[in-house]
């Protein structure tokens, strides 16, 4: 069992959107007669949402030896088909509304807005017993490569975050993020662990519905990934009266250096803890923090290695390297690494591929004191004329510079591509690019775009624009 629910019987696990709460206790009893009668270990979908019934499947799937697939309702139904035509699930859990989208399978139970539908599949493919759950990779969607996680790397990871955010049943986290990207599951995970209340709303932080709710249900801390970092600062928010909040942590991505600092100072000067983490679904969830206190002091770093990991830097040749501020691939080692890959319902049998180590395909350097910066993807660099430039440093420089406008970049080697939502600095741009770099302003192309598509963690999806570029 991953959490004991008991412990906390009388405590609030779960506040909605409408202001109703729900114990642990309820949580148990519900979670009870789904297990019941789903019956027996097998594979479920999962259609989630911030809601109590996307909640209360997941935990009790988990739980109770079910294995869920964790999938955004938003998910097209063409590729949720090729999704279930692939892994063949007995179950599908999800929203009342979505279930007539489904007429074929049969209704075996309704609880909280959610229905349990059975699928003509019944153990069509073996699981393997240490696999616990299933999710997409971050840059997925409808693609049927999911990561392969187990009971061990879930417990280790949630308990780990737990210690170092220093949790207990005070908190009360409010989610800004799907449950089914791996950074928004760890926030539930780690939380529930501790017996805090969840505070789920669907709102955004672009709504002022979100913001009262935050006030309203009394939040203690939020979480986001560098593109929610963005639009809080140009939200006015450090003008923001939020008295009960109390902590704000990063992942999903690099934030920049310049608004890593600007948070943090906002932090230590209203007396809240902002804190910054590294992680990927292919290690559970997280793998490094920054210590609120050296937040200023370190700001740009990922941080150290969460409690029961290890890093390490190696070279192109694989060899470890030693020395301060040498830029190599980053390795991560601890219990949270997760199984593997799936790309099929077969590979659902699958042991554990990885061995608890995982080549993360980030380029990072670490300081004296022992502290990591990541500098790129190890994918993500071009040669023009001969120069190694780091996209991903690109973008954040053009960021910087013309702050108004949205950037990504892509292309091939000798000649990138900059997708941006202003056209009408399209040459100012290439100007700017040609100048820093102090390459021939041929290498540089520009291509106009409405918006930067981003998926519903909010990272920027590159294979959307590769087509734009190329079309």
């Amino acid at each position: 069992m991953m959490w004991n629910f008991n412990c906390f019987a009388d405590n609030i696990a779960i506040v909605s959107e409408d202001s109703s709460e729900v114990s642990y206790m309820e949580l148990e009893s519900e979670g009870s007669r789904l297990a019941t009668e789903v019956g027996s270990r097998c594979l479920i979908f999962n259609l989630c949402n911030n809601e109590k019934g996307s909640l209360l499947g997941y935990v009790t799937f988990i739980n109770n030896g079910i294995v869920p697939v964790m999938l955004d309702i938003a998910l097209e139904t063409e590729l949720l088909s090729t999704l279930i035509e692939n892994y063949k699930p007995d179950y599908l859990w999800l929203p009342n509304s979505m279930a007539g989208n489904y007429d074929k399978y049969k209704t075996a139970l309704s609880v909280w807005g959610y229905s349990l539908l059975k699928t003509g599949y019944t153990g069509i493919y073996p699981l393997n017993d240490d696999l616990a759950l299933l999710l997409t990779t971050s840059g997925s969607t409808g693609s049927p490569k999911l990561v392969r996680q187990s009971y061990t790397n879930i417990k280790s990871n949630m308990e780990s975050i737990a210690e170092y955010l220093q949790l207990d049943y005070t908190e009360r986290p409010i989610t800004t993020m799907p449950m089914s990207y791996t950074y928004g599951l760890s926030i539930i995970n780690s939380h529930l662990s501790v017996g805090a209340s969840v505070i789920l709303t669907q709102k955004t932080m672009m709504q002022k519905e979100f913001w009262q709710q935050l006030e309203d249900y009394g939040a203690t801390s939020f979480g986001g990934v560098p593109y929610i970092y963005e639009m809080l600062d140009k939200l006015r928010f450090f003008r923001m009266d939020l008295p009960k909040l109390q902590t704000m942590t990063q992942a999903g991505g690099k934030l920049s250096p310049e608004l890593h600092k600007k948070f943090a100072e906002y932090a230590k000067e209203n007396s809240k803890k902002f804190i910054v983490m590294y992680g990927q679904t292919e290690a559970t969830a997280r793998m490094s923090y920054l210590p609120h206190e050296k937040s200023l002091e370190k700001y740009g770093s990922m941080g150290i290695a969460i409690p029961g990991g290890e890093f390490s830097l190696i070279d192109p040749e694989g060899n470890e390297i030693k020395e301060p501020d040498v830029v190599g691939e980053l390795v991560y080692k601890g219990a949270n690494v997760t199984l593997g890959y799936a790309e099929c319902g077969d590979d659902l049998a699958k042991g554990d591929d990885l061995g608890g180590v995982l080549q993360t395909g980030d380029m990072a350097k670490r300081d004296h004191d022992g502290y990591y910066y990541i500098v790129g993807r190890k994918k993500r660099f071009l040669k023009l004329f001969g120069n190694r430039i780091n996209l991903d440093e690109t973008e954040r420089m053009l960021g910087d510079h013309f702050s108004d406008i949205e950037f990504a970049c892509g292309g091939k080697d000798d000649k990138m591509t900059v997708f941006l939502t202003d056209i009408i600095e399209a040459d100012n741009v290439v100007k700017f690019l040609s100048e820093k770099t102090n390459i021939n302003h041929a290498a540089f192309k520009t291509v106009a775009v409405e918006s930067i598509p981003r998926n519903a963690a909010g990272k920027i999806l590159y294979s959307e624009l590769n087509e734009i570029g190329n079309g």
